[in-house]
């Protein structure tokens, strides 16, 4: 199999601008870069979001997490990742004034379409955020693009800022990744209605009474008649949902009680995708 060329040439540029990377809202945007396009320092991953209902290009560990992050939040409605800085004489502009280099390709010398990691879209007001690891905040390089990024943010009256690991809330986060990929549950329409009215009857009355959120599952599944695993699974949905809450700042441990659990909802029809 071929190897992608990854040297960015002015040819290269007009096709993604062809393509329509960069354009488009909400589950029709196209990221600028994708994983396959550029070398990822952590875990690169392409989950399918709970906002836009379609794959995140997310090429590092800290980019995954601030977007779980997004995901779970209240108000947020679009989330576009790998956003471009558009048009490209705009940030060669800006970077001239400030005296710094514009960033280019090492091996063409060609100027690169700088992005930002994320424009959200949080209560009809758009905001720029670059997510980077803290210790890249004392490269003066990196500070000089960051720069470059602020002025061009500042520019469109959009508001930037950075986030590093420093600033995200690590319990959190880990909760959120446990319920996260249950958020679209198959389960949910297989098992039908009654069966999943009955799940959370059998499985509100055990974690109400203080049982923990692993013998609660397993006795659902065991009065249902279900695979193990399946009202585990179903939690998490619940969770990811917002059906049912637990204090989602202390660690979820399926052996463990679930701290501060409550029911919001009971499900009186199935969810169209779970």
């Amino acid at each position: 199999m071929a190897k992608r060329k990854r040297e960015i040439t002015q040819a290269k540029i007009e096709r993604f601008l062809k393509e329509g990377r960069g354009q488009g809202n909400g589950k029709d945007y196209l990221p600028w870069l994708s994983v396959q396009d550029v070398p990822s320092q952590g875990r690169a991953t392409r989950g399918i979001g709970w906002t836009t209902g379609r794959r995140h290009e997310l090429f590092s560990d800290i980019e995954r997490d601030y977007c779980y992050l997004l995901d779970y939040s209240e108000g947020v409605t679009d989330i576009r990742e790998q956003f471009p800085l558009l048009p490209l004489e705009e940030t060669l502009m800006i970077a001239e004034k400030l005296g710094v280099k514009h960033p280019e390709d090492p091996k063409t010398g060609t100027p690169i379409v700088m992005t930002t990691d994320f424009l959200i879209t949080y209560k009809d007001k758009e905001y720029a955020r670059t997510v980077k690891p803290a210790a890249e905040l004392e490269n003066d390089r990196t500070i000089a693009k960051f720069e470059i990024e602020r002025v061009y943010w500042e520019t469109h009256h959009i508001d930037w800022g950075i986030f590093t690991e420093r600033d995200l809330p690590n319990i959190l986060i880990r909760n959120i990744e446990w319920i996260h990929k249950e958020f679209y549950n198959e389960d949910v329409t297989e098992l039908g209605i009654f069966v999943v009215q009955n799940m959370q009857r059998i499985l509100s009355n055990r974690l109400y009474e203080g049982d923990t959120i692993a013998r609660a599952c397993l006795s659902a599944d065991e009065q249902l008649g279900l695979e193990v695993g399946t009202s585990l699974a179903m939690f998490r949905h619940f969770i990811a949902r917002k059906i049912w809450s637990v204090n989602m700042y202390e660690r979820i441990i399926p052996t463990q009680a679930a701290i501060d659990f409550e029911v919001h909802t009971t499900i009186e029809r199935l969810a169209k995708g779970g």
